[in-house]
């Protein structure tokens, strides 16, 4: 079972950045596609950003395209966000997950979650 686990999380000014590290347990990394979401106090969860397992096949949520970058070192396990641009709607708790079907923007695709690190954005 691939067990996901979140860093990077923090406090930041609106217009800062941060990079949020998800790290996997598992060689079989490789083969799943990784999506971030987020979830926000009162609100469902909302979809971030997804890659494909070769690096590919990139896609975003309307409200972080362009300010946000997905990506993923295999080698390392792990798949990355860098948020730039923050802004205080951005704060959140941030979970990574893991898909063996595809990537995509729908919470049911996905198989495995991490705990989630809190994002906190400050006007």
């Amino acid at each position: 079972q691939v067990q996901l686990v979140e860093s990077g999380g923090g406090l930041v000014q609106a217009g800062g950045s941060l990079r949020l590290s998800c790290a996997a347990n598992e060689r079989t990394f490789v083969i799943y596609d990784m999506g971030w979401f987020r979830q926000a106090p009162g609100k469902e969860r909302e979809f971030v950003a997804a890659i494909k397992w070769s690096g590919d096949d990139l896609d975003y949520g309307d409200s972080v395209k362009g300010r946000f970058t997905i990506s993923r070192d295999n080698a390392k396990n792990t798949v990355y966000l860098q948020m730039n641009s923050l802004k205080p709607e951005d704060t959140a708790v941030y979970y990574c997950a893991a898909s063996r079907a595809q990537p995509s923007r729908y919470i049911d695709d996905y198989d495995y979650w991490g705990q989630g690190t809190q994002v906190t954005v400050s006007s």
